[in-house]
């Protein structure tokens, strides 16, 4: 799932510490588990979503059944302010970490680097991943012929509206078929129809779930295949970028500083505005606010250039390496890839299973929202851009520098030039 990134602190810490761990007390037997020979086994799995909790209760109960010798104890660590990765860290580098824990596409870079993920190629090929899901989440997660996670979930992006400001306003809702210039139309029926100091859309400095979908479907690019350079000054990557500012300069949509302080999902549920773009991990929170859950529902992102601008991420299962239970981390990694595991995660409505054939079930959970919104084109939606161990990095510069255009500071092309020119000497490091 997609949150403002922060960088992994102390790389080269964390690299040494697993050298030593690895070499030293972090590599203990998998036999006799936990219990010192008893059999039993315990292992630990670190997550980092309330939401998920329940759902991910549901599949560890399913697990301890088929294996009445494994026990799983839940840990979970909050994603905000980076607490999870930054207590990840620790733990790896004290031998602590969790047998298996979640990782998305963002920081694999920086856990394989560190030498904190377990080699999961040939429990994957001896099993039905490769089949059962699609090629671009297995790969997600693979790095020079190396399968390090087994896919999870992904997330896509959709319209939410609010249907009651739409009927107030006497405008007709949004519809799955409408096109970048359609939306933009319909933000300029909204805009005089809604009461005072509400707005039509909503956009924050947002890479995922806002501007990289339209970069990508006007042609532009942010980092090339080599991870060597940035494609900020491109134009037509700069253009998929100041359609959305231009959408502020209309007065479409508040203020930056107004959103940085308030967010888009705050500003969406307190009814600031009516419409908005969110990643399907806020179906959850969207479905739950008793104040919104009966009055919104949502659509498929607008075309761009008549072309489906859709970015995917996602979460995967990964093993650590200095696990003391190593082979039997693995084993269990590769069950949540499983079907049974697959289908427990889907039928929650809480995210979207990776596994192809139980992805209809995120869309089916929750029948009173359109959320096929989110699946009917992930097949071609567009992966996040990777610049290896500096991806994260690289992303916290794109908010910096962008921000000084969405807020007027500077112009788009003056923020992008400074924002590539520290992008690439970060990535030529």
């Amino acid at each position: 799932m997609k949150k403002r990134l922060t960088k992994l602190a102390s790389l080269g810490f964390v690299a040494t510490m697993c050298v030593g761990l690895l070499a030293g007390c972090g590599g203990g037997s998998d036999e006799g588990g936990s219990e010192g020979g008893s059999g039993k086994v315990e292992l630990s799995l670190g997550i980092w979503d309330e939401n998920q909790r329940p759902a991910i209760e549901d599949v560890v109960a399913a697990y301890e059944e088929e294996n009445p010798d494994v026990t799983i104890n839940i840990e979970l660590t909050p994603y905000s302010g980076g607490e999870y990765w930054t207590k990840l860290e620790a733990a790896a580098g004290g031998g602590t970490a969790p047998d298996v824990f979640w990782i998305n596409v963002l920081h694999l870079d920086s856990y394989v680097d560190g030498g904190i993920l377990a080699d999961l190629t040939d429990a994957i090929a001896e099993s039905d991943i490769n089949d059962a899901y699609s090629e671009t989440l297995v790969q997600n997660y693979v790095r020079e012929d190396v399968n390090y996670a087994v896919p999870k979930d992904f997330d896509t992006n959709a319209l939410w509206y609010n249907k009651e400001m739409f009927d107030a306003a006497g405008v007709a809702y949004p519809t799955d078929d409408m096109t970048y210039d359609d939306f933009v139309a319909l933000c300029a029926e909204l805009k005089d129809k809604l009461p005072e100091g509400v707005y039509p859309f909503v956009c924050p400095v947002d890479f995922q779930t806002w501007y990289y979908q339209t970069v990508y479907a006007n042609g532009g690019w942010i980092i090339n295949e080599d991870g060597t350079e940035t494609g900020y000054d491109d134009a037509k990557t700069q253009e998929g970028i100041q359609c959305w500012i231009d959408l502020i300069d209309q007065g479409y949509a508040p203020a930056a500083a107004t959103v940085a302080e308030t967010g888009s999902d705050a500003m969406f549920q307190g009814e600031q505005v009516a419409m908005t773009f969110a990643g399907s991990y806020m179906v959850p929170e969207y479905a739950n606010n008793e104040a919104v859950a009966d009055k919104i529902d949502c659509v498929e992102i607008p075309t761009y250039n008549d072309i489906e601008d859709n970015c995917i991420n996602g979460l995967g299962y990964a093993v650590y390496e200095g696990s003391k239970n190593k082979d039997a981390a693995i084993d269990f990694a590769i069950w949540l890839g499983s079907k049974d595991a697959q289908d427990i995660q889907g039928e929650s409505g809480v995210v979207i299973s990776a596994r192809t054939e139980s992805q209809h079930l995120f869309a089916e959970a929750k029948p009173e929202y359109n959320l096929a919104a989110y699946t009917n084109h992930a097949d071609v939606a567009y992966p996040l851009p990777m610049g290896g161990i500096k991806t994260a990095e690289i992303y916290d510069l794109e908010a910096t520098w962008l921000t000084k255009a969405y807020t007027g500071e500077m112009s788009l092309a003056d923020a992008c030039a400074g924002l590539k020119e520290e992008a690439d000497a970060l990535l030529a490091e």
